[in-house]
């Protein structure tokens, strides 16, 4: 049996069409069609079928509708329309609808042209377009059905688009200049098909009628819209002007092309690693199973938006902007944005942050030509005060994915440069993150540095925002402002029942009071996404019954039934389950936790991150949640017990002292009142790197000799110092950018990536410094400078070791390291004691010597504080002690979301549930 939407309804079997009685059967089939294989609920098929008040007996007429249609198709078994739930869902494959054959020749067409085959794409593109017979649905006049029947059309004009772009990549330049000409008559605000029309008169030898399509397309839009042709239709003017298109071979079939620049690579590989990176994290928050909880939105009535004409570029327009949706034309509608910015807002919980996820995807999934990449990212962690929104967007940019600071692969600068030149699209979740005194800060902020027409998307909480607006009266001037609504409550209903079972009844309670009461506490806290979602997976078992949320008793108010949902989650997703098989590269079982413990723990990362004010729960600032003197004296006493044992090794116990003392108070004031770099995103690398290798070696060497000469060593061991410091310093080049745009940063990748490179520094230190104190003790002349204290000091090597010393602390805790392990190098640096009296003495004390200074420079990096943190608190039974496993597995479970190389609580109202737990 063979449906067809492309055109007018038609039911053809073999030879025979089937006819279908009335308009409400065919716009209920119609519905069904539209939506295959997934289940429609009886309100959608009601709306599809009465563009205006739907009668009493609606329900009772589709029923009547679907009989009817089980008759004329021959289902008497019902295995074509099923009943499902509270709707109906028709079971077909794609080879029975014509749309969705449409759709996989496309897609087949893609893949051939990939390939580089791209006259068998245009040849399966044609066959697919012949598919269309006419508008779709044409004649039903089903005002309910006329969004997807549009986004269909766009479907078509899609392909027509790509398809006339692989014949002017085969020179088919005249055989295509008529139809575009018709598509540009139909869609004279569509840009693309003017270019494309452009350059196929250019190439036919036409260029004063190209130039006048640009002249039109330029007209049309200022008189429309007020706004001028995009940059790729400029760029393509200017070039026909210079005569400068590019006229392809004809001779052979073109094969995919590459990137034509750095940047266009590092913007293509970029796109691929954020679809990766959010599809993931969709299916981790099981956004599609079977599908989100329905949202929609509209233009705010708070006053915080600009005029539509300001919006839209049409100063004739009424001053209030009248601008709807819903998840999936979202898409479509920010791009009918002139300026393509858009305020989201919603209470919390409401769902802004899956909009922008589904939005980022969405615009991902068939860009038109030119448009920025979308890129997703926290606010939190921005300082509008402090830092300029493009140099934040840049430096994200790299700490995400990392592979962009290669500058052999992309160019210089390539983060920073895809954003100035308005290659990427921010979606900013978070605004409300922020500090509160940073809310007007940061709209002034965004304003300023998108007015030139940048795109841009931010989310943010709406009381927030308006109280942002009100105060200073800065708003972005030229966004859309929308507002998420409440869940409808039929929307709430068909989201709780989607996964109950075939005769289960154990939700019936629930939506006998929400259709009853519509204003009762349970319909009240089943508004947003956040809590329809919390009770769909607090009720899941078949055991639990969510009946007991209608007792007025036990939940008397809204916040009385928000509270036990955000309280049952943890105890659910902790639920211990059998294992699916090990995966082989991760051969262990996974751990289970016992809710209570996983509550305790998760409730101090709450609140940590509350009193930082911030989302982002990051591994290498797990240091922060140590009191700082005691994380001064773990950090900073270590390091000095192996120094005073190098000194009392060398000179006896006076000198170890002064040696152990110097470092202990230098390393503990250092950890106590400096900030440690932080991780490092590298990966070694060896290619490419000699020519870095040399300088650095050659630095090292200059180092060598500077404390050989201090330490009047011979010319021999000199040399030998030199190439051991040369080779340490050098080898650091090995651990480079990584080498693709396409890696996206995890907290596991990072922290491994940091705990190779600590690891490296810390063993170079420990050859370099160890050899040298060594070989200085053991084969010094003893010559002394400037000797003070009847010669027990000198100033010459107190300088010298003051400077070798200060620059160690530079390296390690950059300004409070050199001037705190400065003073200590002058102090232990001017010690005179005699040289080594054995080969066995000066081994030990180099020996010791390095380990104290490797020991150092590790505690110093983002790795080694992380350690000792981690092992502090997991004492004190604050977190696990495998704490990277813990929440990895609260990221599968769910309770927390991944967002590039940071966790960040799943729901930011659960986030703030748990910080007001005192356990």
């Amino acid at each position: 049996m063979d449906f067809r939407v492309l055109g007018a309804l038609e039911i053809q079997t073999g030879a025979d069409r089937v006819t279908v009685p009335g308009a409400r059967h065919r716009r209920v089939l119609a519905c069904l069609l539209l939506s295959p294989n997934s289940v429609v609920p009886l309100p959608k098929l009601i709306e599809a079928t009465w563009d205006g008040e739907p009668p009493a007996t609606a329900t009772k007429q589709i029923q009547n509708c679907v009989s009817v249609l089980r008759e004329r198709l021959g289902d008497a078994k019902q295995q074509l329309i099923v009943t499902d739930g509270s709707g109906y869902r028709i079971a077909v494959d794609h080879r029975q609808v014509d749309w969705l054959r449409f759709a996989d020749a496309v897609a087949a067409a893609r893949q051939s042209a990939e390939a580089g085959a791209l006259a068998e794409g245009v040849e399966k593109v044609r066959s697919a377009l012949r598919l269309w017979r006419g508008p779709v649905l044409d004649g039903l006049d089903a005002a309910a059905l006329a969004g997807r029947a549009a986004r269909l059309e766009e479907q078509r004009l899609d392909a027509v688009e790509l398809c006339i772009d692989w014949q002017l990549k085969l020179g088919q330049h005249r055989e295509v200049v008529d139809e575009l000409g018709a598509i540009v008559e139909e869609h004279p605000l569509r840009e693309r098909p003017y270019a494309q029309l452009m350059l196929a008169l250019d190439r036919s030898g036409r260029q004063a009628d190209a130039l006048a399509v640009f002249q039109r397309l330029r007209t049309q839009l200022a008189e429309e819209l007020g706004v001028d042709p995009g940059a790729e239709v400029r760029r393509l003017h200017e070039q026909i002007l210079r005569g400068e298109t590019e006229q392809p071979a004809v001779a052979e079939p073109v094969r995919a092309e590459r990137p034509s620049s750095q940047l266009d690579r590092a913007a293509e590989e970029l796109a691929a690693a954020i679809v990766r990176q959010w599809t993931a994290e969709t299916e981790i928050r099981s956004l599609h199973r079977p599908e989100p909880v329905p949202l929609t939105w509209t233009s705010t009535e708070r006053p915080v938006a600009a005029a539509a004409p300001a919006v839209l570029g049409r100063p004739g327009d009424p001053d209030r902007l009248t601008f709807s949706g819903d998840l999936t034309d979202v898409v479509a509608k920010f791009r009918q944005v002139p300026a393509r910015q858009l305020v989201v807002l919603g209470e919390p919980g409401a769902g802004k942050s899956v909009l922008a996820i589904l939005l980022t995807l969405g615009l991902l999934a068939d860009p038109p030509p030119g448009e920025p990449v979308p890129v997703l990212l926290p606010l939190s962690s921005w300082n509008p005060r402090e830092e300029h929104l493009h140099g934040w967007l840049a430096r994200r940019l790299a700490e995400e994915y990392p592979g962009l600071a290669n500058t052999g692969a992309y160019g210089k600068g390539a983060a920073l440069r895809l954003v100035l030149e308005g290659r990427i699209i921010p979606v900013l979740d978070g605004l409300d993150e922020l500090a509160p005194g940073l809310h007007t800060a940061a709209i002034d902020a965004l304003d300023q540095a998108v007015s030139g027409g940048r795109p841009l998307v931010v989310t943010c909480r709406s009381t927030e925002y308006e109280a942002a607006v009100e105060q200073s009266g800065t708003f972005l001037s030229r966004a859309a402002v929308v507002e998420i609504e409440p869940v409808e409550t039929e929307d709430a209903i068909d989201f709780l029942t989607a996964r109950q079972r075939f005769g289960e009844t154990r939700w019936d309670p629930v939506v006998r009071q929400l259709r009853r009461q519509p204003e009762s506490p349970l319909a009240q806290a089943l508004r947003t996404p956040l809590m329809v979602d919390l009770a769909r997976t607090a009720y899941a078992h078949p055991s639990t019954d969510p009946g007991e949320l209608c007792d007025p008793t036990r939940f008397p108010d809204r916040a009385a039934i928000e509270g036990h949902l955000l309280d049952e989650y943890l105890p659910v997703v902790y639920t211990s389950r059998p294992a699916p098989p090990a995966r082989l590269d991760r051969p262990t079982r996974p751990r289970d936790y016992p809710a209570e413990q996983a509550q305790r723990w998760l409730s101090f990362f709450a609140r940590q991150l509350e009193r930082d004010q911030s989302r982002d729960l990051a591994w290498w600032q797990l240091d922060r949640a140590v009191p700082r003197l005691v994380l001064g004296l773990c950090l900073g006493l270590p390091p000095a017990l192996l120094f005073a044992l190098t000194g009392w090794i060398a000179a006896g116990p006076v000198i170890g002292a002064i040696y152990g003392l110097s470092f202990a108070v230098a390393g503990c004031v250092t950890h106590t009142v400096g900030s440690r770099p932080g991780p490092l995103r590298v990966e070694a690398r060896f290619r490419g790197t000699a020519g870095r290798f040399l300088r650095r070696f050659a630095v090292g060497v200059l180092i060598g000799v500077c404390l050989g000469l201090a330490w009047s060593l011979s010319a021999g061991v000199i040399a030998l110092l030199a190439v051991v410091f040369g080779l340490a310093i050098g080898v650091h080049v090995w651990l480079d950018t990584p080498l693709e745009a396409s890696r996206v940063s995890s907290p596991a990748s990072v922290l491994r990536n940091d705990r190779a490179a600590t690891l490296s520094f810390t063993l170079s230190f420990i050859v370099s410094l160890g050899l040298f104190y060594g070989m200085a003790f053991a084969f010094t002349k003893e010559t002394r400078f400037l000797g003070v204290f009847n010669d027990h000091y000198d100033l010459a090597l107190a300088f010298a070791g003051g400077l070798a010393s200060a620059l160690l602390g530079r390296f390690l805790v950059r300004s409070p390291g050199s001037l705190a392990y400065g003073l200590a190098g002058v102090l232990i640096g001017g010690q005179v004691f005699s040289r080594a009296s054995s080969t066995a003495q000066a081994v030990a004390a180099g020996v010791v010597f390095g380990l104290a200074v490797g020991l150092s420079v590790w505690i110093a990096r983002a790795w080694g504080a992380y350690t000792f943190s981690r092992l502090w608190l997991a004492s004190r039974k604050r977190i696990p002690l495998d704490l990277m496993g813990f929440l990895d597995d609260a990221h599968r479970r769910g309770v927390l979301r991944q967002v590039g190389e940071v966790y960040q609580f799943r729901h930011a109202r659960l986030q703030e549930r748990l910080a007001a737990d005192p356990a």
